[in-house]
């Protein structure tokens, strides 16, 4: 989808159509979610800061992210894209793959296909979308990328809009293309690559795999080099199972107590088992993740005997690697992340039963009450019932971009 975020507002509010607009975290600590097309022709791009985008562009108009209406508009393009094909796979609330093989009898060609695709997207939705096409993939991404439309001082270019990487031309498409568009050639990597001298795709592709793995590790060049040669035998998985479940809260003023995060260690917790549970799956192994005042950030991670599903028995797993950590320096994020994600939810065979509060004796005691609070949840609403800890302050996720100024 093209600036999904921010095209869905402007449905909502279609007087600033043509301004240059961003959704995201509004107050000092805001991220860019999304930038309109004509905010992006100042420098303005996801995953920059708020006060940046400020200075950037100073009239910016700038829209707290609405989570759970982008996911009701993605339900609805998931719908679309299921019309032309069983094989979708959705990786993002605005993005999938299709695999279109078995639609071509009855609908034509790919890029016949990628044409309806945009105008049905166009008129079930009024969004627009960009569609790459290719044998694999890890082409069809970056053809999607190559299709849609760009943004400078100069104007706003509309882009291809759909764009074919053709069977045969696969190399002659990535060649020019820089390394760093490779998945898994971030920053680390990338010093990694050019202290080698590889600058370009065309530059990797034509080095020997030995050096590669040299530089990088053996699995990391062998996947970096199978894809500078446009190799990806990866297959579309319409029922791709998330390979974690997690929450993340950056807070307007640093938590500098224990209570402090435990409080916000409570909700976030809560959140990430009820995503679970209505996934249908439990943690095998919990990941703790503070960032400080400083902007230092630690990673601890606990795997219980079982996989766990309840809040409760998540915060117990994870309060003593909280306790482990000095909280005074200032707590400016907290996450929460459900890894090794499992449909086995049974309780573990155990020897000896310890008792107590342990995280699989809470695991065993609140799954009944879990249950019950999902069900009330789904009959009344998100925000009725939960930890009271949390009760009367905003839920997990909607504001996933940084705090928002309060009006």
């Amino acid at each position: 989808m093209d600036a999904f975020y921010v095209s869905v507002e402007l449905l909502r509010h279609p007087e600033l159509r043509g301004l240059p607009v961003v959704v995201g975290g509004t107050a000092g600590r805001g991220v860019v979610s999304a930038a309109s097309y004509e905010a992006r022709r100042y420098g303005i791009r996801s995953a920059i800061s708020s006060a940046v985008a400020r200075k950037l562009c100073p009239d910016a108009i700038f829209i707290p992210p609405d989570i759970s209406h982008y996911v009701e508009v993605s339900h609805h393009l998931h719908e679309v894209f299921e019309s032309f094909t069983p094989l979708v796979e959705q990786i993002s609330v605005d993005e999938a793959f299709m695999d279109v093989t078995g639609a071509s009898k009855l609908m034509g060609n790919a890029v016949k296909i990628a044409w309806a695709l945009r105008q049905r997207v166009m008129d079930e939705t009024q969004l627009s979308c960009s569609v790459g096409i290719a044998p694999n993939k890890f082409l069809a991404k970056l053809a999607s990328e190559h299709a849609k439309p760009k943004a400078s001082m100069a104007g706003i270019d509309p882009g291809y809009q759909v764009f074919e990487v053709r069977p045969g031309h696969e190399i002659e498409f990535l060649m020019p293309l820089p390394v760093q568009a490779l998945w898994g050639v971030g920053p680390a990597t990338l010093r990694k690559l050019e202290a080698i001298g590889v600058r370009t795709i065309a530059d990797l592709a034509e080095l020997d795999l030995d050096i590669v793995c040299s530089a990088v590790g053996d699995a990391h060049g062998r996947h970096l080099h199978n894809l500078a040669l446009g190799i990806d035998d990866r297959i579309v998985e319409p029922e791709r199972i998330a390979k974690s479940i997690g929450h993340e809260e950056t807070f307007a003023e640093d938590l500098l107590t224990h209570e402090d995060v435990r409080v916000q260690l409570v909700r976030l917790c809560d959140a990430v088992a009820r995503r679970t549970r209505i996934a249908g799956v439990a943690a095998g192994t919990l990941m703790l993740k503070l960032k400080f005042s400083s902007f230092d950030s630690v990673t601890r991670s606990i795997t219980p005997s079982i996989a766990l599903t309840t809040g409760p028995s998540m915060v117990a797993a994870l309060e003593p690697l909280l306790a482990s950590l000095d909280c005074s320096q200032g707590v400016r994020l907290l996450g929460v992340h459900a890894q090794k994600l499992t449909t086995e939810t049974g309780s573990a065979p155990r020897l000896f039963d310890e008792g107590g509060d342990t995280p699989e004796n809470i695991e065993e005691h609140w799954q009944p009450a879990s249950k019950a609070v999902d069900s009330i949840v789904n009959k009344f609403g998100i925000g009725v019932i939960g930890p009271a800890s949390g009760l009367d302050k905003r839920r997990p996720g909607e504001n996933p971009f940084g705090p928002v100024l309060e009006e």
